[in-house]
């Protein structure tokens, strides 16, 4: 900056407030600051700014990188950030890695606030984790009991997007749906208690099947040979996710079970792969850009105290219809 200060002739307070965006400076004067900051290569120190102001403008962003759509959001959530001048960082949640460990090297890294995508830790250590640095949970629900501190949930209305996903498929006059969960997976148990509910509303409680599972493809691929292996197949079948519901559409396929004529199948989440045309999977949208620009912007506002936690924000799934779904033949 001193350089910059130098070369310009002005003195290191303009340069600084130029360079903030502050006013202080005329037209000319600003356009020359600028034009020598690009010509001498000029980038902000970011720890120097952190000590200045206090705190970090750096969010870190814990992801599981096997997962679809949370690297969907993790693309959103970087440009959301640079617009209200920030950094990202990543850490990645591994089979192999206690999470606690991805989270530690955020906060090593001085992370001025965690943005966790689909965490898996106890509703207890992230309540104590809020009291350390402000916290967004995606795709995440806790009990209120646990929501203290710094803290904010942005989440898709689970419930919601089941029910839609079951009175479609009765639209269509299924009866046999059954759901293979997400066991132990973020947004499971919600989606779990989603398909009973809309199952026992639409009066088919006597229909209620859940096969256990999870949000991947070999979880999608077992519950498919488990639900080849009974007595009769379903009419359809309601997969926990879009990664689950892959896995199913394999082994039925290659087992010569046609989808939909035989078996209809939805997944959730309307991850990118979903919409390929040699998949075309009916699924439950969830808005990757709004949850990534509302995580962002709850993550800066507790950071920068012009919010409050605890706040859980919701939003709205939509039914994507697509070519796995159709009326039962039987």
């Amino acid at each position: 900056m001193a350089q910059v200060a130098e070369r310009a002739g002005v003195s290191r307070t303009l340069v600084s407030f130029v360079l903030d965006g502050k006013p202080g400076a005329s037209d000319e004067t600003r356009q020359r600051v600028l034009a020598v900051a690009d010509e001498l290569g000029y980038r902000p120190d970011s720890a120097a700014r952190t000590l200045a102001l206090g705190r970090s403008r750096t969010l870190g962003v814990l992801m599981d990188v096997r997962q679809l759509f949370q690297a969907e959001l993790v693309t959103d959530i970087h440009p959301v950030a640079e617009k209200y001048g920030y950094e990202v960082l990543l850490s990645a949640n591994l089979p192999s890695r206690q999470e606690s460990a991805s989270i530690d090297a955020l906060l090593a890294h001085r992370s001025g606030a965690v943005i966790l995508l689909g965490p898996s830790s106890s509703p207890s250590y992230l309540a104590d984790l809020a009291q350390r640095v402000p916290t967004v949970l995606v795709g995440q629900r806790l009990p209120g009991k646990a929501m203290e501190g710094a803290m904010a949930t942005v989440r898709t209305n689970d419930a919601k997007g089941m029910r839609e996903a079951v009175d479609y498929l009765v639209g269509l006059g299924h009866r046999d749906i059954v759901h293979v969960d997400g066991g132990h997976d973020p947004g499971s148990s919600d989606r779990r208690r989603g398909y009973r509910s809309a199952m026992t509303a639409n009066g088919l409680g006597a229909h209620i099947s859940v096969v256990p599972g999870a949000h991947n493809e070999i979880a999608g691929a077992d519950a498919a040979r488990v639900i080849m292996a009974a007595p009769r197949l379903p009419t359809a079948i309601l997969a926990g996710n879009d990664r689950c519901a892959l896995g199913l559409l394999d082994v039925l396929t290659r087992a010569g079970i046609d989808v939909p004529g035989d078996v209809s199948l939805m997944g959730y989440d309307d991850s990118l792969l979903s919409d390929n045309p040699r998949i075309d999977l009916t699924t439950i949208h969830q808005d990757a850009h709004g949850i990534a620009c509302k995580a962002v912007e709850l993550a800066i506002g507790l950071l920068e105290e012009t919010q409050s936690g605890p706040i859980d924000e919701v939003l709205e799934p939509t039914l994507m219809v697509r070519g796995t779904t159709a009326v039962p033949r039987r």
